[in-house]
């Protein structure tokens, strides 16, 4: 399965959901590897991180920051049980190539209004790359949600009966994922009982479960 992790909107978590979703499947004894599709490396710079605190490799991470990405994603899938995409913002060649390559697209959102209205471009190029790839399954993931707000609830509300759907499984909005950012860590290596590694596992679970499509050749 090759999962892209897309949104035109900066800011909205998905470095720290890819991060995260790779290792949570890479716990669960899955080959993973994870593309860094955005031109800022984030994804790279907490790898490199990692490596500096000598932790242990969990998954690998490449950097392929470039709109060839639809064809050479699926050579590295090969080779591995998933491929984890952390897209890149606002670059719309890269948005396309990652949005051909995928098997199931990711858009992470925030609950706030002005990510609803951010997400009609992205939405807009999703319906572009079904033209290409009928079969592309997409989901939207609630991330950063306060516990028990009503924005948070409101959202979930109004994008229960949207297309893509929205993801039962959310992220809060928690220190964890800061600190993990910092140390090169993940969240259930910080606190495998915690709040924020169970929403990991859960969101990991849920989408794993998911019928998608085969990426085309």
């Amino acid at each position: 399965m090759i999962v892209a992790l897309l949104n035109q909107k900066g800011g909205v978590g998905k470095t720290t959901l890819a991060l995260h979703l790779a290792g949570a499947w890479a716990s669960r004894g899955k080959r993973v590897t994870l593309v860094d599709a955005d031109p800022q490396g984030s994804a790279l710079d907490w790898s490199e991180q990692r490596a500096r605190e000598g932790s242990k490799r969990l998954f690998g991470v490449v950097g392929l920051a470039r709109d060839t990405l639809h064809r050479e994603a699926p050579e590295l899938a090969r080779d591995a049980d998933h491929v984890v995409i952390d897209g890149p913002p606002r670059v719309a060649g890269l948005m396309r190539s990652a949005l051909l390559a995928a098997d199931l697209v990711l858009i992470p959102v925030q609950p706030s209004p002005f990510d609803g209205w951010a997400s009609a471009e992205m939405l807009a190029l999703l319906k572009e790359a079904r033209i290409y790839r009928p079969e592309l399954a997409a989901r939207f993931v609630l991330n950063r949600c306060g516990a028990r707000t009503v924005l948070a609830r409101e959202t979930a509300e109004t994008l229960a009966d949207h297309d893509p759907p929205v993801l039962m499984s959310t992220i809060g909005q928690r220190v964890a994922f800061a600190a993990s950012a910092q140390s090169g860590q993940l969240v259930s290596e910080l606190d495998a009982d915690g709040p924020a590694a169970r929403e990991m596992a859960a969101l990991a679970t849920e989408i794993a479960s998911i019928p998608c499509g085969k990426p085309a050749p």
